[in-house]
């Protein structure tokens, strides 16, 4: 169905302008606005990416003399944690369900493995 869409809207489109040339349109070129809408749009993504991806490589860096490292990994409905300084021991933890919950507890930060450090 959503092909069938997509063709159709292509099929008017591409139609419409065979029967209507641009000829008849005034349109003026325009080059150097046509370049600035394009290439600060793309160096706005590229700003945004570069940190992005050091960072990306920083996460999986190992520190080189750390006794207690814990590596916590945010996922939509869990945390996942790894203890590489021990033997590279990893766990979930996920929320606690709210009929376990007791009263004054706060749902959404409630969970069934919690992480304590010394």
């Amino acid at each position: 169905m959503i092909i069938l869409g997509i063709f159709v809207l292509v099929s008017v489109v591409g139609l419409f302008f065979l029967r209507f040339s641009f000829s008849s349109w005034r349109v003026h070129e325009a080059q150097t606005l046509e370049i600035i809408w394009t290439v600060l749009p793309a160096l706005l993504l590229v700003t945004l990416a570069l940190p992005s991806l050091r960072l990306l490589y920083l996460v999986d860096e190992q520190p080189l003399n750390s006794s207690n490292v814990v590596k916590a990994t945010g996922h939509q409905w869990y945390w996942s944690y790894e203890l590489p300084s021990i033997s590279s021991s990893s766990f979930d933890s996920y929320m606690t369900p709210t009929s376990d919950l007791l009263p004054g507890e706060y749902r959404l930060l409630e969970v069934d493995k919690r992480v304590m450090l010394p």
